[in-house]
């Protein structure tokens, strides 16, 4: 195992948390449409109740993709959680205040009501995918940083930075350029697009069914056209390069069109992961008894991510590009650990399909009966 094969194998590790965390953000959009999908009280006790037992799933696939960048890429997570720390501040409280109101909606005593805490779940909703598809897309559009790593041996600090935001904003203004909106978007309608899927496979209710496929149809048709946009924006635009034997991080135009065209396999993957997204929409829409649409979809999507974002770091790319400083940029090689960690870790990660298979029987044993509203009524514990 050399240094360099680490360095990828462990881009490829957090691309597959990342792509699994989008994938899991079904649990946000479902309750971003709770109150259409769910047209009566009982139906959205219902959508709630289905979601509520999945979204631990969502809160620790980000805390575990956030542990991973850390070890593994110690400078991103310096640079972009401690730089931009007003956008990963509102995503994390935001995913706080999920859990609170799962919880506290329908407690005694609750003298806010249901509303109010229904309300915080359907703005952590659309403010997580949002955010989170907004940070994902930094990683093509850059962030505002500068990293001065001569902050390391200069005796005049006892804590040295050597990475800072280049402007008060901390994150924020990424949200200013329209692409990362674009993308942002998408992925808010895209877990619109699975939650509505989940929600019709995992609760047995014909009303919430019936009005899932139309739902499906306002959800999915957006999430097309703005991930299409933003796909053809990715490949026509200029990419962060950088010259491997220098260092040196420059402008090179059709860039992640390169990326793809040499690395095919990643072409193939996108392809793949395209099609089982579209045909587990299409089936579900035109077929009235088909309920099984999230599991095509829900592969394809995490295929779909996992292409774009090893796409955004292989191949000589700048991973966390700057927009202040070229040269600031982050790659696999000025941002990783040391080989000997990132040597540890890969032993420690030979761990990690035994956890995947354990998640795989929790959720089948969760899933293995469908939620009807009377099993909500009897249940101790319900949402």
């Amino acid at each position: 195992m050399t240094y360099s094969f680490l360095q990828h194998y462990w881009c490829f590790v957090v691309a597959l948390l990342g792509a699994i965390l989008v994938f899991l953000l079904f649990v946000q959009g479902a309750n971003s449409v709770a109150g259409s999908l769910g047209y009566t009280e009982q139906g959205r006790r219902l959508v709630y109740n289905s979601t509520g037992r999945k979204w631990e799933f969502t809160f620790t696939t980000l805390v575990t993709f956030g542990g991973a960048f850390f070890a593994s890429y110690p400078l991103f997570y310096s640079t972009s959680f401690g730089g931009a720390y007003w956008l990963w501040m509102i995503i994390l409280f935001t995913f706080v205040v999920q859990a609170v109101s799962y919880e506290f909606q329908n407690k005694i005593g609750n003298f806010f009501g249901p509303k109010i805490f229904q309300f915080c779940l359907t703005l952590n909703g659309i403010l997580g995918p949002l955010l989170l598809g907004g940070a994902v897309a930094t990683f093509f559009e850059g962030s505002n940083f500068i990293v001065e790593k001569n902050n390391l041996i200069d005796g005049a600090a006892l804590t040295p930075i050597i990475s800072h935001w280049a402007n008060a904003s901390h994150g924020l203004d990424a949200l200013l350029n329209p692409w990362v909106l674009v993308f942002g978007f998408a992925v808010v309608f895209l877990a619109r697009t699975l939650g509505i899927l989940y929600v019709m496979n995992n609760v047995d209710d014909e009303d919430i069914r019936s009005r899932g496929s139309v739902r499906l149809i306002g959800a999915a048709v957006p999430f097309v056209i703005l991930f299409v946009a933003y796909l053809v924006h990715l490949l026509l635009k200029d990419g962060f390069a950088y010259d491997p034997a220098t260092g040196i991080i420059f402008m090179e135009p059709y860039k992640y069109l390169h990326n793809f065209i040499d690395m095919w396999y990643l072409s193939v993957i996108l392809l793949i992961g395209v099609v089982l997204v579209l045909y587990g929409i299409g089936k579900t829409i035109v077929s009235k008894n088909y309920v099984g649409g999230i599991w095509p979809a829900g592969i394809g999507t995490i295929l779909t991510v996992l292409a774009l974002l090893l796409c955004s770091a292989w191949n000589n790319t700048a991973y966390y590009p700057s927009t202040a400083d070229l040269q600031s940029s982050l790659t696999m090689q000025n941002s990783c650990s040391s080989e000997f960690t990132l040597r540890t870790m890969f032993y420690v990660s030979l761990l990690v399909p035994f956890v995947l298979a354990y998640i795989v029987y929790a959720w089948r044993a969760i899933d293995r009966k469908k939620i009807t509203a009377k099993e909500i009524e009897n249940a101790e514990h319900a949402y």
